[in-house]
């Protein structure tokens, strides 16, 4: 089976890196593909601009998927209206005040993620037979959710994640999962990240400490072979 190990393209042996993407007992995961990161509107609270993209590729991915019995959780960002989670909270997300460091002041920041707002719609495909989770405040889709607990309640073993960003949530992700226990995946093409050159990095950051890094259709084809 072939991955990207560093950034490159390697061969890597099948009896021993099969079982980490090997069909049964495994969820994908798609991270924050929502309208208040992929909204083409001025206003979008938090611009992912180089997410929509991908936005077929993972729905046509989350097809393939579902026919083969792997189930999709759909993990978004969302906060209250009354404003505990965040900004009139004790702590509020540190990437608020960051980020505007390096891309400018975002217009419509205080609303990301808001309950209730047309943000919080999904800019992807969602069936009524996916699962979403929606209790993400912060960069990874583990703290404070409920995603753990779904997961282990569903028998899963190993996550292929896709969704932005890949140097933040993502990246926050594969740390996490790992650390508590899955087998981690990532589809290279079905990521993206502030801009490619933190994107690439993230992703060598992954294969060496976190997780396998395949493209989506050689992940399809592991797939395959189990089905």
């Amino acid at each position: 089976m072939k991955a990207l190990v560093y950034g490159t393209e390697k061969e890597i042996p099948d009896d021993v890196f099969s079982e980490w993407v090997s069909r049964p007992d495994t969820a994908v995961i798609s991270i924050d593909m929502h309208e208040g990161h992929l909204s083409t509107d001025p206003m979008c609270p938090c611009p992912a601009p180089r997410g929509r993209e991908i936005i077929e590729p993972v729905n046509a991915f989350h097809r393939a998927a579902r026919a083969l019995g792997v189930p999709v959780i759909h993990v978004r960002s969302v906060l209250r209206a009354t404003g505990e989670d965040d900004l009139k909270g004790a702590h509020p997300a540190a990437w608020r005040t960051l980020f505007p460091l390096t891309v400018g002041e975002i217009p419509g920041i205080d609303q990301h993620a808001i309950q209730g707002t047309r943000w919080n719609d999904f800019s992807t495909e969602v069936l009524d037979t996916d699962l979403i989770v929606e209790t993400k405040r912060r960069l990874s889709p583990f703290y404070p959710t409920d995603l753990d607990f779904l997961l282990r309640s569903m028998g899963v073993k190993r996550v292929v994640l896709n969704g932005g960003m890949t140097d933040c949530c993502v990246l926050n992700a594969t740390f996490d999962a790992s650390n508590i226990g899955y087998r981690v995946c990532v589809a290279a093409d079905l990521v993206r990240g502030t801009n490619e050159e933190m994107e690439q990095a993230a992703l060598k950051i992954i294969s060496l400490h976190t997780g396998l890094v395949m493209q989506s259709e050689d992940i399809l084809r592991v797939w395959d072979a189990t089905a």
